[in-house]
């Protein structure tokens, strides 16, 4: 009998790349996704007038496979069918590749660990297993199939039933911005987002609920399903599952409130509304800040104070493993838990029940400052090449983009060329950022056989 050796699955070459240059094969993906995008978006069949300038393109391409919502031209005039078509794409592409490439960083930060901390990390997420690469894809796309099939299929009904708007149409519109809420892109076929549709809950909760599912990520959304099954209480979900759910509510609730609080007697924004279209408009004002970018109030009628705690909610962002964008609520709780252990002198930083390890503190620690350097620098210098244009609009500008969230004040298309195109790298930098650097620092820990002297410089 002859023996040969079997061949190496493509599976296997990939995750082997995978697992020595993570980084890389992250951000060339992308990097070929936004190029193919910039493209197809430049050829004269994409849009509807004039064809797009290179940095249109660009910036719409980024915009689209970065699932961030920023635009520099009217999505609904400018672009054709095509152009729209290539939009959806790049979104959901961007998306989905989002979701399983941080899915599966995840199950390569538990190999390369020893086996004690791999225990402890298998332990604390519960979502992926250790070799687990095609069923994270198949999740993935499944979980994306069934959101955004329910979204779209209300959206459509509505549409054509409410708004009389032809049946092909209609298809088109729900499809499109179905995809574009559950990946958190805030794309939409309106040139006023769901500004026409305030007080419509038949629109603005179906898109509403993906984006909150979209942004709550894979991790949380598997063991959650598992979890129902089996009939498992909370109280048993893992740390980061009951984290990533607790802080989703309590922000929801929080902004919610804020809105109505901060927005309520605004003539220009939700003074005319009735009392339950109030309430709507300012739970959907409160969702889309989690990175998705639709908006059913003028953002650029708002108050400076709804502005400031906007761009609160946009740094934050949600879930990790998701579509949406920011620090991460986890990174947001973590900075918490610390700051309150410190204040109260406890030796260790508890959160239900659990101690969070010294390296997590560190980790989010420099997520967070990252995060607000990158947003600074940004800032500055649009401000001192863009007169005219006050310091609180750029700097929610630069945060929307680093954040990839999309809301606007409208300044977007008013830049120069050359900070359209600044805000660029903003975006790739905001989309993969986090998920890379957070995988890189956790891979990179490692253990010294001395320790220095210990020393207390003053602090405060």
């Amino acid at each position: 009998m002859r023996y040969s050796k079997s061949r190496p699955s493509r599976e296997v070459s990939s995750a082997a790349s995978l697992r020595r240059r993570p980084g890389q094969v992250v951000t060339l993906g992308f990097l070929a996704t936004i190029a193919v995008g910039t493209i197809l978006l430049s050829l004269p069949i994409a849009t509807e007038g004039a064809r797009a300038t290179f940095v249109e393109a660009l910036f719409t391409a980024t915009s689209a496979t970065c699932v961030t919502g920023l635009v520099v031209t009217d999505t609904a005039v400018f672009w054709s069918g095509f152009g729209e078509a290539v939009i959806a794409v790049l979104i959901q592409i961007g998306g989905l590749g989002v979701m399983t490439l941080a899915s599966l960083l995840g199950i390569l930060l538990t190999r390369r660990l020893d086996l004690s901390s791999r225990l402890v990390a298998a332990a604390s997420t519960r979502s992926v297993g250790l070799g687990d690469v095609r069923g994270v894809l198949t999740r993935v796309i499944k979980i994306a199939v069934v959101v955004e099939g329910i979204c779209a299929v209300i959206l459509v009904a509505r549409f054509a039933i409410t708004y009389d708007m032809p049946w092909g149409t209609a298809l088109w519109q729900g499809a499109f911005h179905a995809i574009s809420a559950y990946n958190n892109a805030g794309f939409s076929l309106f040139s006023d987002s769901l500004m026409g549709f305030v007080g419509d809950p038949w629109v603005s909760l179906p898109i509403s609920f993906a984006v909150i599912v979209g942004g709550i990520g894979l991790p949380v959304i598997a063991e959650v399903a598992r979890a129902l099954r089996a009939r498992r209480r909370p109280r048993r979900w893992s740390t980061h599952t009951r984290i990533t759910l607790w802080m989703t509510a309590v922000l929801l609730v929080g902004s919610t409130l804020f809105f109505l609080a901060a927005e309520g007697d605004n003539t220009a924004t939700m003074a005319s509304l009735s009392p339950g279209d109030k309430i709507l408009s300012a739970f959907t004002q409160a969702v889309m800040p989690r990175t998705a970018g639709f908006n059913s109030l003028d953002t650029s009628q708002m108050h400076h104070e709804t502005w400031l705690g906007t761009i609160i909610l946009m740094f934050i962002g949600a879930g990790s493993a998701g579509t949406a964008g920011g620090i991460k609520v986890t990174t947001f709780a973590v900075l918490g838990v610390v700051i309150w252990s410190e204040l109260r002198g406890e030796p260790d930083a508890n959160i239900f029940d659990r101690r969070i390890a010294p390296a997590t503190q560190r980790q989010a620690l420099t997520v967070a400052l990252l995060g607000v350097a990158i947003i600074i620098v940004p800032t500055l210098w649009i401000t001192a090449t863009t007169p005219g244009i006050s310091v609180a609009e750029i700097l929610f500008e630069v945060t929307s983009a680093f954040t990839t969230t999309g809301l606007s004040t409208g300044i977007t298309a008013d830049l120069p060329w050359f900070n359209q195109l600044a805000l660029v790298p903003l975006m790739f930098v905001g989309r993969l950022g986090p998920i890379t650097l957070g995988a890189a620092l956790a891979l990179r820990s490692r253990q010294r056989l001395y320790r220095m002297p210990e020393s207390a410089p003053i602090i405060g």
